[in-house]
């Protein structure tokens, strides 16, 4: 297993990902919000050519500088790594394109590095806010108007004085809906519509327990090193550390954790 050196080394590349996706995205907010459906005939999965305009430029940067590397990215899917390739890199363009259409600041754009498959590297960017959150190893920082801040979870134990997020309750399906409303019930207040970014407040200290479903590895992906990094811990609702079944809790503490996962579970 590499240490933090090795990850230092990729967090300047992943920056320049990230600021190449910033160059795509944020222009297209001058056109009025236009987007196309990807799933016609069901719910509503908003697309625009910001999405793949930047996942476009930030392969076109990888494949440049690590042609080895494998990506895999929501817009166009996976090119995997040459033979024996142990990097690979997940794209998500625009995490929460609903609030990017609406014209509200809170979409992010998420970039992981991952090796041998793991997530080892995390960058949660948010262009219309002018902050980005890494974390890799045991460091995680927030870059803010260019100055760099250390980022560390609120360390909250109890779910009666946690702040607890989901993007959206109705997109549970029936059992989980129940068990989120135990949480929910249990938690001191409840604040919705984040997507992404409830997990880079969590990783600051300002969000203390985010509670999801449906996430798909795109989504999770550059999450889990930020929260890990910042001394959070990310897993599933079955309570380990597992995160491909797309059911994420993440929380400022074991203790918290546990907890929601006893009630989400019943």
């Amino acid at each position: 297993m590499a240490d933090d050196e090795d990850y230092r080394d990729f967090l300047p590349f992943a920056e320049q990902l990230a600021d190449s996706a910033r160059a795509e995205t944020l222009p297209w907010l001058e056109g009025g919000g236009v987007a196309a459906d990807k799933n016609e005939g069901g719910a509503f999965d908003p697309v625009t050519e910001a999405d793949r305009a930047a996942e476009r430029a930030m392969r076109a940067l990888i494949v440049a500088r690590f042609p080895d590397h494998g990506i895999s990215g929501e817009e166009y899917g996976e090119t995997p790594a040459a033979a024996q390739g142990q990097w690979s890199w997940s794209l998500d363009p625009i995490d929460g394109t609903r609030a990017f259409i609406c014209g509200m600041p809170g979409w992010t754009v998420l970039i992981a590095l991952l090796r041998d498959g793991e997530p080892v590297l995390g960058v949660i960017d948010a262009p219309r806010l002018d902050e980005r959150y890494v974390g890799f190893g045991a460091r995680a920082e927030m870059v803010s108007k260019g100055a760099r801040s250390p980022l560390l979870v609120s360390g909250c134990e109890r779910l009666a004085e946690a702040r607890l997020s989901t993007t959206d309750p109705f997109l549970f399906a029936d059992g989980e809906a129940e068990g989120f409303g135990r949480v929910r019930r249990a938690a001191r207040l409840t604040r919705y519509g984040f997507d992404a970014y409830a997990y880079a407040r969590l990783a600051a200290g300002w969000i203390d327990l985010v509670v999801e479903s449906g996430l798909k590895p795109h989504d999770y992906n550059a999450l889990a090193p930020v929260v890990r990094a910042a001394g959070g811990v990310i897993g599933s609702w079955e309570g380990d550390g597992g995160l491909a079944g797309g059911r994420i809790v993440a929380a400022a503490s074991q203790p918290l954790f546990d907890e929601a996962v006893r009630l989400l579970r019943g």
